[in-house]
């Protein structure tokens, strides 16, 4: 870890760039039809959905005092795209009022809606039970899968680095990852920081004059499109030569993040590049890239310029890209927590700039529902790419190493099926030094694969994701936090109904579980063939008890006294440990029944015997 950038980082995260605008948001109505059911250890919040809304905010407040936003502590947006909300995060006995608000844009809530009252409830000795009941025979809908278009990387050039960290070689490795991201579970692009940075040797000056140098972006790509993976080109960070500030920097590795000290220059450099590309891969390859103008310049810890410099950044870039050739897709703002989407669409409206897509980011929460945001705009048609997203926007946070941020990669997902076109977890591999590179192999690292290739939680949540069938399948539930703290999603191949259930609160400070969040689920498939054999496959905290592994790496690692790294023998104990159990079970009748800690996953599958 680097301690320098760290404490810089820490410094600056949190503060939003100019927040102004010209422009203005519509008075939402608040939400109707609001209610609040107190169950054991949560309360359930629901409420009918509001036009122009990306989002709402729970509010919560005691029978006497004032209503302030839930915090489920994720370190980014509260918000939330839709009901229901569960909140754990109160205290079982207590009397609470709720209300909800519209948001039509994160920085802004609309007035609070009519209030309502629930008391969580105390834990007793039975568990609760929560009925989810699949239809197996529906005609159903196609299975949207977010995460298949897209992931997160460390920067590329990392792919030719000789370099090692914990004894084993960055770039061998972080290929290795992207590999399975591509073969295992079928990812298509990855996007990833500064292409432009100053290792790939892109843009130098010489007298004072221009040199371009595209050899090392060629052997980046050529790697990249080897793997059968295409790049999301992220245009930044700012050469050296062509920074009106090279002093301002950011991340261990020095990114710059000034403006450009000539708008002229920069654009040649954007238009050369993407020509480049067009020459040597095809246009017909390239017209399957997109081009993102920077990153989360809302925030001044990687913009050192104002909002008004960076739409002329946007601007330049963006008539850049399409004077190559105006198929070409380019799009951003690619911001932090969900920020300056209609600042960007408002203003490409006014200067008639192109938007073929919004890119934006956050962690902690599912990504909001940002369609409202294009059609006030008039960008409907414009596609919608989290290209960042994740539990936490923490660094070094143990829950990036928890079967917590498995399954919660699971409730995101499922949440933005249908509404967005690439959900991009941050990042394949924990070969990442942002802020310095790992000091340890379980250091709470963003990566859903470890240093030497061993999957974490979050990667075995997309394995089973991967392993749903290609038809949507209609759940109905009933119970205890039903469809709030317990989800499901069904599907349907030829000759297998696959239904992955999972219980999980967005609350972090439950983050290592809680014993009355506990539920009971007894699924039942009333059609499905009573003779198909079903197995199920678990993702479950703790090491595990019986043969197979229960995917929780930290507790396997815990378990066999890893230190900082492992030794060679407890590498191979961690790779033969670092797999889900699956096992058969019994049905009676048309139901399974089955205990789900909080947080946890199962995958049953019903197949021909």
């Amino acid at each position: 870890m680097d301690s320098d950038a760290k404490s810089d980082w820490d410094a600056r995260i949190s503060v939003r760039s100019d927040e102004a605008r010209e422009f203005g948001f519509p008075d939402l109505d608040p939400p109707k039809e609001v209610t609040a059911v107190g169950g054991v250890g949560q309360v359930t919040i629901d409420w009918s959905p509001v036009p122009g809304a990306v989002g709402y905010l729970v509010l919560r407040g005691l029978e006497d005092g004032p209503l302030e936003p839930v915090d489920h502590h994720s370190g980014d947006v509260l918000p939330v795209p839709a009901p229901p909300y569960v909140d754990t995060t109160c205290t079982p006995g207590t009397a609470y009022r709720y209300a909800v608000a519209s948001v039509p844009e994160v920085t802004v809530a609309g007035r609070a809606s009519e209030v309502v009252g629930a008391v969580p409830l105390l834990a007793c000795d039975e568990v609760p039970v929560v009925q989810v009941r699949v239809d197996a025979t529906a005609e159903g809908v196609g299975l949207p899968k977010p995460w298949t278009p897209m992931v997160g990387s460390e920067r590329l050039s990392q792919l030719l680095c000789t370099d090692l960290t914990g004894g084993r070689p960055i770039g061998v490795e972080l290929e290795q990852a992207l590999r399975r991201m591509h073969d295992e579970l079928g990812v298509r692009t990855v996007r990833a920081h500064a292409i432009f940075h100053d290792d790939t040797r892109v843009y130098t000056e010489v007298d004072g004059e221009p040199v371009l140098d595209f050899s090392v972006v060629d052997a980046i790509y050529d790697k990249l499109l080897g793997i059968g993976l295409r790049p999301v080109v992220e245009l930044g960070f700012m050469p050296r030569d062509l920074a009106a500030d090279p002093s301002r920097t950011v991340f261990a590795y020095g990114a710059i993040i000034s403006p450009p000290r000539s708008y002229e220059r920069w654009a040649e450099l954007v238009r050369a590049l993407v020509q480049h590309l067009v020459d040597r891969y095809g246009l017909d390859e390239v017209l399957g890239w997109d081009f993102e103008v920077w990153n989360e310049a809302n925030l001044e810890v990687f913009w050192s310029g104002t909002k008004a410099e960076w739409m002329r950044l946007y601007d330049v870039s963006a008539a850049a890209v399409k004077s190559v050739d105006p198929r070409l897709a380019v799009g951003g703002p690619s911001s932090a927590a969900a920020g300056w989407v209609d600042d960007l669409l408002a203003h490409a409206a006014s200067v008639g700039s192109p938007v073929d897509f919004v890119s934006t980011h956050t962690y902690g929460s599912p990504p909001l529902d940002v369609r409202a945001s294009l059609d006030r705009h008039g960008f409907g048609a414009a596609r919608i790419l989290w290209t960042e997203w994740g539990v936490t926007p923490t660094h070094f946070n143990p829950v990036n190493d928890s079967v917590f941020s498995g399954v919660f990669l699971l409730r995101g997902m499922k949440s933005a099926a249908g509404r967005v076109d690439a959900l991009a977890y941050w990042v394949a591999s924990d070969h990442f030094e942002e802020l310095g590179r790992p000091p340890r192999l379980l250091h709470g690292g963003f990566g859903l694969q470890t240093v030497g290739g061993l999957p974490k939680p979050r990667y075995h949540a997309l394995s089973l994701l991967s392993r749903l069938g290609p038809v949507e399948l209609p759940v109905t539930f009933d119970g205890d936090g039903a469809n709030s703290l317990v989800e499901a999603w069904a599907s349907r191949d030829r000759d297998r109904v696959a239904v992955l259930l999972w219980n999980l609160t967005l609350d972090q400070t439950k983050a290592n579980g809680d014993e009355a969040l506990t539920r009971t689920i007894e699924l039942s498939l009333p059609d499905a063939d009573p003779d198909w054999t079903a197995t199920a496959t678990y993702l479950t905290p703790g090491p595990a008890e019986a043969a197979g592994g229960s995917g929780d790496l930290a507790a396997e690692a815990t378990a066999l006294g890893v230190g900082d790294w492992p030794t060679d023998e407890q590498w191979k104990q961690l790779a033969a440990r670092a797999v889900l159990r699956s096992e058969r079970l019994a049905r009676a009748g048309d139901r399974i029944t089955l205990t789900l800690p909080m947080p946890s996953a199962v995958l049953i599958e019903l197949r021909p015997s």
